[in-house]
């Protein structure tokens, strides 16, 4: 079991962000990465529709004989995870749990949320946040512009800015001190985010605490694989040219086989 390959899905291409940390923390694992392209974005969808999206994703990777789960995606993290966590027989881990405790050990007191309509209307990061503190005060805003940016490459592009800057002057308007970015495409938007708000505010991203969970799961579990290279495979839902291209900027390094699959 130790040398199965770690699953990890997202709708399409942000959850490369998440694999990125992953790969990065836990360079002996293998992954297995599913990026669901026919049916993206899913924080526009029904938590109904995105369950069942999740179901399948998660079912397509454990046929494949993964050890672990990582749902590398908010708005999935946000209505499908305890179900989820109930029926599959490997472990699975989010990326909103690791986000809200990075937030507070950070030192958040008014921690604003950035996410997709379907994660800010699931409440989830302020249901994590006030489990861990309830003191906290939190602020949340949907962003339904920032996805197709990011995918465009525009990171930093002048309209990106301006999108930026209408979107988080409600929050500075609330004196944040804390920004969590609640989708895996914004970490490439990073740079448009911290003009917008400056350099007081801490900008929180899952990917690096969701990676340290993991690890710390495969270490308790004594499921880490033994030292070595682990390699990577990716798959998707629909043609790959577009993943393929776009892709890289999310992983940091070139995708070199990307295979389309049916998981409906």
């Amino acid at each position: 079991m130790k040398q199965q390959a770690i699953g990890v899905f997202d709708s399409g291409v942000g959850g490369l962000t998440v694999c990125r940390e992953l790969v990065r923390r836990l360079p002996q694992e293998s992954f297995l990465y599913l990026g669901d392209t026919a049916r993206v974005p899913y924080g526009t969808k029904s938590p109904a529709m995105v369950t069942q999206y999740a179901f399948e994703a998660a079912e397509f990777l454990c046929r494949q004989g993964i050890k672990l789960l990582v749902v590398a995606c908010n708005t999935a993290s946000a209505v499908a995870l305890p179900r989820l966590r109930e029926v599959l027989k490997v472990p699975v881990v989010g990326v909103i749990e690791p986000g809200a405790r990075a937030a507070v050990a950070g030192g958040g007191r008014r921690v604003g949320v950035l996410g997709t309509e379907g994660t800010i209307n699931s409440r989830s990061y302020e249901q994590a946040l006030h489990k861990l503190a309830p003191q906290i005060a939190v602020f949340s805003v949907a962003c339904p512009l920032f996805v197709p940016l990011a995918e465009e490459g525009w990171g930093d592009h002048l309209v990106t800015r301006q999108v930026a800057e209408e979107y988080l002057a409600p929050l500075l308007a609330k004196n944040i001190d804390t920004l969590v970015l609640g989708c895996t495409h914004y970490p490439l938007l990073e740079a448009a985010i911290r003009a917008a708000v400056g350099p007081d505010v801490l900008l929180v991203d899952s990917a690096a605490s969701t990676a340290l969970e993991v690890a710390e799961l495969l270490h308790n579990g004594s499921i880490a694989a033994d030292p070595g290279c682990g390699d990577q495979r990716f798959y998707v839902t629909d043609v790959p040219t577009r993943f393929k291209r776009i892709g890289s900027g999310f992983l940091g390094a070139e995708l070199q086989s990307v295979e389309q699959v049916h998981i409906g």
